[in-house]
């Protein structure tokens, strides 16, 4: 079933993603050449309960960490260690908050350093097949209409949507109904609705779409051991237009 949330519950969750984006800013400015990725973990802890949140992913299913960290070829789930980041490198970095009794998600690439074009431009179409499935996240649209959508932007460009991972409903869980493939024909599945809560999660790969995981049983990572790159907000179905919620507010960019 999928759970149409009130205003009041909206807040709450827009509270929770105004976290995860401070967490996201936070890792996007320390995520340089020689940091471990466990110290990002831990910038992500730190900064998390500073604004009285709590981590979502830590303990999730046996998840060991706070963060996920996935670099270069892998494409989600990876486990912060003493891995250094490396100049040209790109990063994924995935952040769960759950703040009072709601959840929010948000991901971002970026590139370290001297990244090659390619690279840059896996992670520029990625965050573009984002924004355009939320932009078909509206009422009146299907739920296929932000699959075919991101399929469409990612595809053009000649690379490929990972098939075993998709986005998801998010609010009083981490995972709820609906599930969110980043492909598909349009015009298909549940119609959208005013109130409904999704985590769009586009993950790209630069060669083929297959993908394995590794013997820690989390990390997924290209079969072809090509790159990948992963985006995710979660928005806020409204009438007229969809409401990202993983996001920083005025002041918070202000300080």
């Amino acid at each position: 079933m999928i759970i149409l949330r009130s205003d009041e519950e909206i807040g709450q969750i827009r509270e929770a993603g105004r976290i995860v984006a401070l967490v996201l800013d936070k890792l996007r400015m320390s995520a340089k050449p020689g940091i471990e990725t466990r110290e990002l973990d831990r910038i992500a802890l730190e900064e998390t309960l500073k604004n009285k949140g709590l981590p979502a992913f830590k303990d999730y299913k046996g998840y060991p960490a706070n963060v996920c960290i996935s670099i270069n070829e892998a494409v989600v789930h990876g486990i912060p260690d003493a891995r250094k980041i490396k100049d040209g490198d790109i990063v994924s970095m995935d952040v769960g908050v759950k703040c009072g009794n709601y959840f929010a998600d948000a991901a971002i690439t970026v590139g370290v350093g001297n990244v090659k074009e390619q690279a840059r431009k896996l992670i520029k179409v990625t965050e573009e097949s984002l924004y355009r499935g939320i932009e078909n996240a509206r009422p009146g649209k299907r739920l296929s209409d932000i699959s075919a959508s991101v399929q469409e932007c990612v595809e053009k460009s000649g690379f490929s949507v990972v098939r075993s991972f998709v986005g998801h409903g998010i609010g009083e869980r981490i995972h709820e109904e609906p599930e969110i493939p980043n492909f598909g024909k349009p015009n298909k599945g549940p119609r959208l609705e005013s109130g409904m809560i999704l985590a769009i999660e586009p993950m790209v790969n630069e060669g083929s779409y297959e993908v394995e995981i590794l013997d820690d049983g989390w990390t997924a990572v290209t079969k072809d051991r090509k790159l990948s790159a992963h985006f995710e907000h979660t928005i806020a179905v409204r009438n007229g237009a969809a409401e990202i919620l993983t996001t920083l507010t005025k002041d918070d960019r202000n300080r």
